[in-house]
């Protein structure tokens, strides 16, 4: 057990895990951010001194005036691998550090992406529907699809999670071109500089870049009509990366073939126009959403935070922070 009544308070922000939570509650005598505003404003002005870390997720909004009424804070510490949700510049400029969960997730939000491609193209679970609604009898046999097998898959974003996507579908003899902010030494795929050069040139692009402001709405409707009419779109990354109205749009006139999504701008909620399309297939963020995974998200947010607690440190940071004395 931590031993943190001499060091200061946990804080948690935001909905986690409940296994999470009840440890946190249990092992860390955790304070809890109300989610309503005067009353968390009332209550920073009378916690706000005591915390030295914070325990969230993708799903609350860490931001200046958060980081900023906590004058002691030492560490946010995020479960999951996007940290776009935290107000990383203000954090480095406080000398906070800011931990995430990387590498224990790549592997099922890479089988998520993967899914996600075959069901687009394939249109599996149009498919299904067509079936359940009595329309194959009726109506005979379903359309016919994209094929998976040799297409041109373009990887926005080749970190982890790309490169683990890039490994899967190149045993589907798929050929892999990526684009990033920087070319990647020693990849065996085809870098091409820019988004839409990207998508003009392959059947499907996947988007596995980190949210942030640095790509907001990077897939936009240039890049879309450069994928064009026969292309797909599998986003497993942030729902802001997309410009989810284009996006919309461009499925919505047949300007694009499909698509596949994990991710919104405005999550949980998904726009309708959206939900009423049969060309695209939508998951409610699930890419992690294994009992493996999600325990190896808990262990290694844990991890963080009891190394910070007893030696003032991050296991994976984001942002190292300031020596704590």
């Amino acid at each position: 057990m931590a031993d943190t009544a001499a060091k200061g308070r946990v804080l948690q922000a935001g909905p986690l895990r409940p296994s999470l939570t009840e440890i946190l509650r249990e092992r860390y005598d955790a304070l809890v951010l109300p989610d309503e505003e005067r009353e968390r404003d009332a209550f920073l002005r009378a916690h706000g001194g005591e915390v030295i870390v914070v325990v969230t997720s993708g799903k609350a909004r860490v931001d200046a005036a958060l980081l900023k009424a906590l004058p002691e804070l030492g560490a946010v510490v995020n479960f999951g691998v996007g940290y776009d949700a935290i107000d990383v510049d203000t954090a480095a400029e406080l000398g906070i550090g800011v931990s995430n969960t990387p590498d224990v997730l790549t592997d099922c939000v890479a089988d998520a992406a993967v899914g996600l491609l075959i069901d687009a193209m394939r249109r599996l679970s149009a498919a299904d529907r067509y079936v359940r609604a009595g329309r194959w009898s009726a109506e005979g046999d379903y359309p016919l699809a994209h094929r998976v097998h040799g297409s041109r898959v373009g990887i926005l974003g080749l970190g982890r999670i790309g490169r683990a996507i890039a490994k899967r579908l190149s045993a589907f003899d798929c050929h892999i071109s990526y684009h990033n902010r920087h070319q990647v030494d020693g990849s065996p795929y085809r870098y091409v500089s820019s988004p839409a050069d990207l998508a003009r040139e392959v059947d499907v692009l996947v988007v596995a870049a980190a949210g942030g402001a640095d790509t907001r709405n990077l897939v936009d409707t240039t890049v879309l009509d450069a994928l064009g009419p026969d292309g797909f779109l599998v986003n497993i990354a942030r729902g802001s990366v997309v410009d989810q109205q284009a996006l919309i749009e461009a499925l919505r006139s047949g300007r694009l073939a499909g698509a596949g999504l994990d991710v919104y701008t405005d999550e949980p909620d998904v726009p309708e126009a959206l939900r009423a399309l049969d060309n695209v297939v939508l998951l409610p963020h699930v890419g992690s959403a294994t009992e493996y995974t999600r325990a190896a998200m808990q262990d290694l947010t844990l991890r963080n935070l009891d190394l910070f607690l007893s030696e003032g440190e991050l296991v994976t940071p984001v942002i190292a922070g300031a020596p704590r004395g």
